[in-house]
This record gives C-alpha cells, sequence and structure tokens, in this order.
C-alpha cells in the first residue's frame, strides 16, 4: 500500500515539473520574440518560409510569440490540450529545422520537449 502511495506521489510530481515547465518556457519565449533579449530569433527561421511570408520575419516571430504565449497559458488552464498543441507546435518547428538542414541540435532538443510535452498531456489522465 505504502509502495502504491509513493509511486502516486513521484507521478504527480513529474506530472507538476512538466506542466509548470511547459507553461513558462513557452511564455518567456513566445515574449522573448518581441524583445529578442535570449538570442536572435529571426535566425532560426528557415529562410525558404520566410522568402514567402507576406511580411517581415519580425513580423512573423512575434505572431509566433503571441502562439507561444497562448499555448503556455492553454497548458496552464487545460494541460491535456495544451500538451498536445505544445507538442505539435515543437515537433513542427524541429522539422522546419530539419528541412533546412540548420541548427540540428535545437531540432533535436525541440523533438525532445515534444515528446515530454506529449508525455505530460497522456499522464494528465492518470494524475487527474
Amino acid at each position: 500500500m505504502e509502495n502504491n502511495r509513493s509511486q502516486e506521489l513521484v507521478l504527480v510530481q513529474t506530472y507538476n515539473l512538466l506542466k509548470y515547465t511547459f507553461v513558462i518556457v513557452p511564455i518567456v519565449a513566445g515574449a522573448d520574440k518581441f524583445t529578442n533579449l535570449l538570442t536572435d530569433w529571426d535566425q532560426y527561421l528557415n529562410p525558404t518560409i520566410a522568402g514567402m511570408l507576406p511580411f517581415s520575419s519580425d513580423t512573423f516571430m512575434m505572431i509566433v510569440g503571441v502562439i507561444e504565449i497562448v499555448a503556455g497559458i492553454i497548458v496552464l488552464k487545460k494541460t491535456e490540450i495544451g500538451g498536445y498543441i505544445v507538442a505539435a507546435w515543437l515537433t513542427s518547428i524541429a522539422l522546419t529545422l530539419l528541412l533546412s538542414l540548420h541548427y540540428l541540435d535545437v531540432a533535436v532538443r525541440d523533438l525532445v520537449m515534444a515528446i515530454a510535452a506529449f508525455s505530460m498531456a497522456r499522464i494528465h489522465k492518470i494524475v487527474k
């Protein structure tokens, strides 16, 4: 009996760690799309995609920033749905980086984060 409680506690703690990570990180990264304090986000934009945009890459990154902030808020309010949204978002970012053959390390990191967000969404059904 004690072992089950300890396993439940570990599961809840892991879920909460993932949840608040996927609340904070998208909001911070999204907000930084407006300031570029952490990095110059335009460098990660696939040049092919940048060339097809009807507006500047800065404007595109600000739109991305808003989407990321909203995704973080959704994770806070509706964790399961938000987890799937963040997982899909990170996967799409990773795929564009892979297709451009630039920043492959970031692409792999984003895929790993996508798996973590997906896992958080799946764990939500057990924890809640």
